[in-house]
């Protein structure tokens, strides 16, 4: 996983400081945790020079598509409106007064699709490191420890008690800078993911669990990864 490292807010403790192996088998699990519960919901918050952008969403881990609404913060509305996106393409339906949640059932017409942009575009590279946080398979703890992950703390999200880990750095995926750093439950539920992006001076957050997960409906065009 790419990565990025930024100071947290959590309490007690604080590193960094090597994994136990209880911890490193945590991180190693926990995007295979998210592909295992087939769909987690997400609030993706992009940053933006010129104002930033909210994604309410679900993503389908199994299929490899994500499915939301889009509301501008601190710009106008020129940005609002339903997005769904696979890990090439971009499915856009503008909509002038944008609803809080997407619809379950998502329109069978008004959409516009361009491909993914692999840099220089945050939004894009906020929806590839989404869909990128679920794995059908775990990754190698020994070698998570060997490559540089670490503790950072502990914290608490939506009432979940975290530990706060960064993955190894990896600086070759497109668009980021540095390293990921995780909250991450007692069971290696992830419960936030924040990540810098190379266009950008503040870091992408993806918080779960902020609604209900609705199963991702493809919109005209759209074959998800099966």
């Amino acid at each position: 996983m790419a990565a990025f490292l930024i100071p947290g807010s959590g309490s007690g403790p604080s590193g960094p400081r090597a994994l136990t192996s209880d911890e490193a088998s945590r991180l190693a699990i926990t995007r295979f945790r998210n592909y295992e519960a087939r769909g987690r919901s997400v609030t993706i918050t992009v940053p933006g020079a010129a104002g930033g952008l909210t994604v309410t969403a679900s993503l389908d881990y199994r299929g490899k598509l994500g499915y939301g609404v889009v509301h501008g913060t601190g710009r106008d509305a020129s940005s609002d409106g339903l997005i769904e996106w696979t890990a090439t393409a971009v499915y856009v339906h503008p909509m002038a007064n944008a609803p809080e949640h997407a619809p379950a059932s998502p329109p069978r017409t008004g959409w516009y699709s361009r491909p993914l942009r692999s840099s220089g575009s945050a939004l894009d590279s906020s929806l590839t490191i989404a869909l990128s946080l679920g794995s059908d398979r775990p990754d190698n703890a020994q070698l998570l420890s060997q490559n540089g992950a670490a503790w950072w703390g502990r914290d608490q999200v939506n009432g979940h008690p975290v530990d706060i880990m960064t993955g190894p750095s990896s600086p070759d995926r497109a668009g980021t800078a540095g390293n990921v750093r995780y909250w991450i439950g007692s069971d290696g539920t992830m419960y936030r993911t924040r990540v810098g992006v190379a266009s950008e001076t503040q870091p992408v957050v993806i918080d779960f669990d902020t609604r209900k997960y609705v199963p991702v409906t493809p919109v005209p065009g759209v074959t998800p990864a099966r």
